[in-house]
């Protein structure tokens, strides 16, 4: 008796020795998910042999289906090895009994088994292995590692397995909330899964699930109420497609990453989804195969929030698949706040400087004119700014230079292109150059953070980024003075006033219409065209594009927080400004450097000097200030604020503390110069 005993366990144990170690390389390949800064989905990518099994965990699970799937497939999975005897014995007396198999004897660890080292061949042998790997399994993964490759592994029919692609597939939703119908179709459905997928044969799954409905409310998972319930509810009669939010973003996440199964973004799934459906909407409503884009930062972080490169990146007729926002566009006049930074930074103007806005023929015989073919007269820089007059603009670059404009503008990250073989030209303040979506946005992020320019951090997950130096697109004051004028423009129709810092543009021939806003937490940028480039009459940044900006911002949520005021900055009327502040006048020599007589230069203290006046010794030290050339009378200005006024090319100022210290003079003229030093 005991050799008869004996004898069957010892083949056992050999047979068991001789089996190669498992091998759960193929069971561990997931597909890759991309995730928004909370966690949640917005983009699976099927496997490389084209199945959907996305990662998941029994944490992350209903614990109603969980509770439904172990009452009917394996009520002593918490206690038994691997395999279950009492079922054994139980399916092999019925089996003798009735001639036929009429329930099986298999525990989920043993379909994992199954799952993980598939064989077409159902015989005692096959069985045999498949109780030793559940064994195996338990052993090495544990209770909590096996079912965790059930949920992953369970097959739900065609391409999809695994509970969380099933439950995405058939209800468009995460596993972590089923009802108890919705918990009973995806615990029948592996046992077969052609025959009773619910899209193809209705009729099957609903007996399959009513069958786990009544096995569960026997074992008291449910009631009969609820069992009676769950009966009541349809089955899908479809599938549902996987999510798709942010698809532009999550194609170039895995494109910089494919290594990468899990990607987290820094995007905000609730906010992207909302813009999409703008996006979508909007583009719907101006036009055939016109599309839209949206981008929206983080002032603070970097972090871009959301990304709609398309209005719809399956709509073919859009070019949906195009990402609008890396394409490089004419901005028409949204880069008109730059080139007042730039002159209000080299003290050249102010927001209450008054400019002409009157017909004129430029250098190369460049005759530019207003977007309406009107004309305003004497403005203040204020109103040619918000009401985004072309001349006013177009002389104000000349003042400071187009190339300087242009060299501005890259030193702070973007991306200019000009047209080949060409030099920076006075047309560049009308949108006489090109640059993306991505860049504009980042530019006007810069006027919200005081100058400074962000390094756009889009995933959580990834390496830290390297050090790089700070760019900065103007000085503090400058961008509080654009950031003021721009939050006066006059808004769309039906919106709100004085609550948003936003400038549009509309690019030559109607092609591009843009608009982009801005306040301490936020900046958003929009585009609307066609793709290809195409005309599109009457499609202008005003009317087809700020709606959206401010309609996103809306979406977005919150009181826009205004920028906080510079200590430095010289709030005045016309008036009470210096004299050459005033007025700047075409017919005056107002260039860098003067056109008549000698140029107006800072001889004293020379730029980049570190000049010792010992204040770190509390002595009080007055700073002589010296220039050569220009017209009297002289102004002197310190970080964009005047300081002293004379008839002589001599005057001094006492600084109030140590640091670097933006040193200008601007003469009768309006020409000026400028140096910085660093005082000690």
């Amino acid at each position: 008796m005991i050799a008869a005993l004996a004898l069957p366990g010892l083949a056992l144990w050999r047979y068991a020795t001789s089996l190669p170690p498992i091998d759960l390389t193929a069971a561990s390949l997931r597909s890759t998910v991309v995730l928004d800064r909370k966690g949640q989905l917005l983009r699976p990518f099927a496997t490389a042999d084209g199945r959907w099994r996305l990662p998941v965990t029994a944490g992350e699970v209903d614990p109603r289906y969980l509770a439904m799937l172990k009452a009917y497939e394996d009520r002593r999975f918490d206690t038994h090895p691997g395999i279950d005897p009492a079922a054994i014995v139980r399916a092999a007396w019925q089996w003798l009994a009735h001639q036929k198999i009429v329930s099986g004897g298999s525990t989920l660890s043993m379909q994992v088994a199954r799952l993980v080292e598939p064989r077409a061949e159902r015989s005692l042998p096959a069985k045999l292995r498949q109780m030793i790997r559940a064994v195996e399994l338990e052993r090495t993964l544990g209770k909590a590692g096996v079912l965790d490759l059930y949920l992953a592994l369970a097959p739900y029919g065609g391409p999809v397995e695994g509970l969380r692609a099933a439950s995405l597939a058939y209800f468009g939703r995460e596993p972590a909330r089923l009802s108890f119908a919705e918990s009973a179709l995806l615990v029948a459905l592996p046992q077969a899964p052609e025959a009773r997928r619910p899209d193809r044969f209705a009729a099957n799954a609903r007996r399959a699930r009513d069958r786990v409905l009544d096995i569960a409310a026997e074992r008291g998972v449910l009631n009969a109420d609820e069992a009676r319930a769950a009966k009541a509810e349809p089955v899908p009669a479809s599938r549902k497609p996987f999510p798709m939010l942010a698809a532009h973003a999550a194609e170039q996440a895995v494109a910089a990453d494919p290594a990468a199964r899990v990607q987290h973004l820094t995007l905000d799934a609730r906010l992207q989804a909302s813009l999409e459906t703008l996006a979508a909407e909007r583009a719907a409503a101006l036009g055939p195969a016109l599309s839209a884009a949206i981008l929206v930062l983080d002032n603070r972080s970097g972090h871009v929030l959301a990304h709609v490169g398309s209005a719809g990146y399956l709509d073919a007729a859009r070019a949906g698949a195009v990402d609008a926002t890396a394409a490089v566009r004419s901005p028409g006049s949204a880069l008109k706040p730059f080139i007042y930074a730039l002159a209000f930074e080299n003290g050249l103007a102010h927001p209450e400087t008054l400019l002409d806005d009157r017909p004129a023929r430029f250098a190369a015989s460049y005759a530019p004119e207003n977007f309406d073919q009107g004309y305003r007269g004497t403005v203040t820089a204020r109103v040619a700014l918000q009401q985004s007059l072309n001349l006013p603009a177009v002389d104000l670059l000349e003042t400071v230079g187009a190339a300087r404009f242009v060299a501005r503008l890259r030193g702070a990250g973007a991306t200019i292109l000009l047209p080949r073989d060409t030099a920076p030209g006075l047309p560049v303040a009308l949108g006489g150059l090109g640059i993306t979506l991505t860049d504009l946005a980042r530019l006007h992020a810069g006027l919200a953070r005081a100058g400074s320019v962000p390094t756009l951090t889009r995933r959580l997950d990834g390496p830290p980024s390297p050090t790089i130096p700070e760019r900065t697109v103007t000085d503090p004051v400058s961008a509080w003075y654009v950031a003021d004028i721009l939050r006066g423009a006059p808004p769309p129709e039906n919106a709100p006033a004085g609550r948003l810092a936003y400038k549009t543009g509309t690019s030559y021939g109607y092609r591009d219409a843009w608009a982009v806003g801005f306040d301490a937490r936020v900046t958003i940028a929009v585009w609307v065209g066609r793709p290809d480039g195409a005309s599109v009459p009457g499609l202008v940044g005003r009317t087809a594009a700020a709606p959206m900006l401010f309609d996103a911002f809306s979406r977005f949520g919150g009181e826009p927080e205004p920028l906080t005021r510079p200590r430095e900055a010289l709030v005045a009327a016309t008036i009470a400004l210096p004299p050459p502040l005033r007025h700047i006048r075409r017919d005056a020599p107002k260039t860098l450097a003067a056109t008549l007589g000698v140029p107006l230069k800072i001889a004293y203290p020379p730029d980049g000097a570190r000049v010792d006046l010992g204040i770190s010794a509390g002595e009080k030290t007055r700073l002589a200030l010296k220039a050569l050339g220009g017209q009297p009378p002289l102004t002197w200005m310190v970080d964009g604020l005047p300081v002293a006024e004379s008839l002589r090319r001599q005057s001094d100022w006492s600084p109030e503390g140590a640091g670097f210290a933006r040193i200008s003079v601007m003469d009768a003229t309006g020409t000026s110069d400028s140096v910085v030093v660093r005082l000690e």
